[in-house]
């Protein structure tokens, strides 16, 4: 279990995600975040190109460390060579959050690589608090976990995703990472309100915000798609709105885009509005760095 030493305090900085096609935009310090986030796995090796732009964007911006290959939600228990290779990222890169997914992409003898839903069940509850003690216990620090976007839920379910992050941050002493997006994602598509999802979370835990697009649902599919390959949709602006209303403390929020990227100014318009809307909520933005 962590201990009272690894809690996380509150930063209320608007970041972007760090991708190739930006590099040299970052590179160049020129660029109006408080923040950029890396996929971890992109970055646990030694040595090569992408390795050493981190460190140099690290020497002027806080880096946050969001993984997508835990598998806090697997029965086996977790791949301790993944996780000895992010503590050496960890201790390389000293980021603001490390962070993952309420998900499960293996088993033993297979990956899927892709971020598979849980059943939300008392033992799932038991096997991913046993993971994410492991996790932080390794890294020594507490870490974030992000909400999932769903199309499917298990007929043995015995309680909502909100009341099982709920007890998930109560016993092992994570903190959230808030998808609003997600949230809205698995609304539309389970016929939840997603209201009640925000309502349901344990909010003075959530120490960051995601804000991406999706593809919406068309005559031929009812459901929608968590795609990161478009701008922030309306209601998605709306439900940030209503969750940063609800957050008793300023959060970290950052803007998703991982296909058909735009050119950063783009980018920086959207978390422009982010700021503003948390603005109006009264959380002070910080000044970009």
């Amino acid at each position: 279990m962590t201990t009272p030493r690894e809690l996380i305090p509150p930063f209320g900085g608007f970041g972007l995600g760090l991708r190739r096609t930006h590099y040299d935009d970052f590179l160049s310090g020129h660029v109006a975040v408080d923040f950029v986030e890396v996929i971890s796995e992109n970055y646990m090796i030694e040595g090569g190109r992408q390795l050493r732009i981190l460190e140099q964007v690290r020497a002027s911006l806080p880096v946050i460390a969001h993984g997508v290959s835990m598998s806090i939600g697997s029965a086996g228990g977790l791949d301790r060579d993944h996780l000895a290779r992010l503590k050496i990222l960890e201790q390389r890169i000293d980021p603001l959050f490390v962070s993952d997914h309420l998900s499960w992409t293996r088993t033993s003898a297979h990956n899927s690589h892709d971020l598979l839903p849980m059943p939300l069940t008392r033992d799932a509850l038991d096997v991913v608090c046993d993971n994410i003690d492991e996790a932080q216990n390794a890294l020594g620090r507490a870490m974030l976990f992000e909400n999932p976007s769903s199309y499917l839920t298990f007929p043995e379910d015995e309680m909502t995703e909100w009341e099982f992050l709920s007890q998930m941050g109560q016993r092992s002493g994570c903190y959230l990472l808030l998808d609003v997006n997600n949230i809205y994602v698995s609304s539309r598509n389970h016929g939840f309100c997603a209201d009640d999802y925000l309502a349901g979370l344990p909010l003075d835990r959530v120490r960051q915000i995601h804000l991406a697009g999706h593809d919406p649902a068309t005559p031929e599919r009812d459901i929608i798609i968590d795609t990161h390959d478009r701008a922030v949709a309306d209601p998605v602006w709306e439900l940030y709105a209503k969750a940063v209303a609800m957050l008793p403390q300023p959060v970290a929020t950052m803007i998703e885009r991982d296909e058909d990227i735009p050119a950063i100014g783009v980018l920086l318009d959207e978390l422009d509005h982010a700021r503003n809307i948390a603005g109006g909520a009264g959380h002070k933005a910080l000044e970009p760095a």
